[in-house]
């Protein structure tokens, strides 16, 4: 990755791109450059549930705030297509929304599932899962990204390009750095500038950002020099660079950073709330996930606890 600035992310929640058992980000794909890591919570995960940590032990609960699946694991990811990653011990599984190990554990690293299918780590190697926890596509790669409109990216001798569903190279491998594809786009970089793909490949918007994240809403985030704004699918910018760092727009809001606090726009750029909190997530499905030192809370679109940050 690039070096500087880390990206907008939190790696207390695991999204890749991932390269040699380390999580490269993708909720803003890992391109988004900032001195502060923070969560990006990916859009229409969370399935109405939502990880806590209590007394150092990870279960969920649901949008009303009500405990729903009992703190029990080392770890914890969000749901998504009615699975979430969860960890005991030392490797890592997968539990419904009943809180029963669907899949035991048995990978080094798991992620959401995407489009049917889940990127796990066996070894120094990265491989795509479906829901019985069986292989389709076997460890292979030192690096993988999730699917997204039918395609993930990986790395072929150095390169990153995407495959399809089978484990065929639907784009060749060209690009220095790729990301998951997002709104019918994905972030890639060229040299020293990041732009987007269309799952065809072709170049839609050309490589002229210091950092790109995925498309949500029809808008992403992309840095200039040390700014964040916001960008249409055309390339031009809706909400121009401001902000210290910048989330997805999920729930019609954004999470972006004003003088080392965090809080919410609307599309128009205009706080719905205001900067205060120490570290925060994109929202999703009504919740955001807030920090107060190392303890999460979650809350809601008026900036209200439904959750008290706990550990």
């Amino acid at each position: 990755m690039l070096t500087g600035p880390e990206p907008v992310e939190d790696t207390r929640a695991r999204y890749p791109l991932r390269k040699n058992n380390r999580n490269l980000a993708l909720a803003l794909l890992g391109f988004l450059i900032l001195a502060v890591i923070l969560i990006a919570v990916v859009q229409g995960r969370s399935d109405g549930l939502y990880p806590i940590k209590v007394g150092g032990k990870f279960g969920f609960i649901n949008a009303s705030g009500k405990v729903s699946i009992t703190p029990q694991f080392d770890d914890a990811e969000e749901f998504s297509e009615g699975y979430a990653p969860v960890k005991l011990g030392t490797r890592w599984g997968y539990v419904d929304r009943a809180g029963k190990l669907a899949i035991a554990p048995q990978y080094d690293l798991a992620d959401p599932f995407s489009d049917g299918l889940a990127l796990v780590g066996s070894g120094p190697r990265f491989g795509y899962v479906d829901k019985s926890g069986k292989f389709i596509i076997n460890p292979q790669y030192e690096g993988a990204g999730q699917f997204g409109s039918g395609r993930a990216p990986v790395v072929v001798n150095g390169k990153w390009g995407y495959i399809d569903k089978a484990g065929k190279v639907a784009i060749n491998p060209q690009f220095d750095e790729a990301g998951n594809f997002s709104d019918g786009l994905a972030s890639i970089r060229l040299a020293n500038r990041f732009g987007y793909i269309d799952s065809a490949g072709k170049i839609t918007i050309n490589p002229q950002f210091d950092g790109a994240g995925d498309f949500h809403n029809g808008l992403a985030a992309v840095r200039m020099a040390a700014r964040f704004g916001f960008i249409d699918k055309t390339g031009k910018f809706a909400i121009n660079p401001q902000f210290d760092a910048a989330g997805d727009y999920s729930d019609k809001l954004a999470l972006v950073q004003v003088g080392g606090r965090y809080g919410y726009v609307d599309r128009a750029g205009k706080f719905m709330i205001n900067p205060q909190f120490q570290d925060a997530g994109n929202f999703n499905a009504g919740l955001a996930p807030v920090w107060i030192g190392d303890q999460r809370g979650y809350i809601n679109k008026e900036g209200k606890y439904i959750w008290n940050p706990t550990s």
